[in-house]
């Protein structure tokens, strides 16, 4: 039998857990996005261009998904997925351009 005492601790116990999840998220979100801005500068090739600013688009929405849980903010997720949608058109748009030198 839980008392009410004894599932307030659970419940700080489970938001102290989320807590430390979403920091540690965060931590490595930034880490990855340094390197990934890092391959878009040192690039050889447009292609590998193209594919890291398709990674930044994946990590700012990983970014946003983790402001939404730790901001308890479910419009921020409405956000990532425009932003999904958003990222996925243009990468198709820019490797077109790439692969056909001009967009239809």
């Amino acid at each position: 039998m839980i008392t009410e005492s004894g599932c307030n601790v659970f419940i700080e116990e489970t938001a102290t857990v989320i807590l430390v999840a979403l920091v540690i998220a965060s931590v490595f979100l930034i880490l990855a996005l340094g390197l990934a801005l890092g391959r878009i500068i040192y690039a050889e090739s447009a292609f590998d261009r193209v594919i890291a600013l398709d990674l930044v688009g994946g990590i700012c929405l990983c970014c946003l998904v983790v402001f939404a849980i730790g901001f308890k903010q479910p419009v921020l997720l409405d956000s990532a997925f425009a932003l999904a949608v958003m990222s996925y058109m243009g990468t198709v748009a820019f490797a077109r351009y790439l692969e056909r030198g001009k967009i239809k």
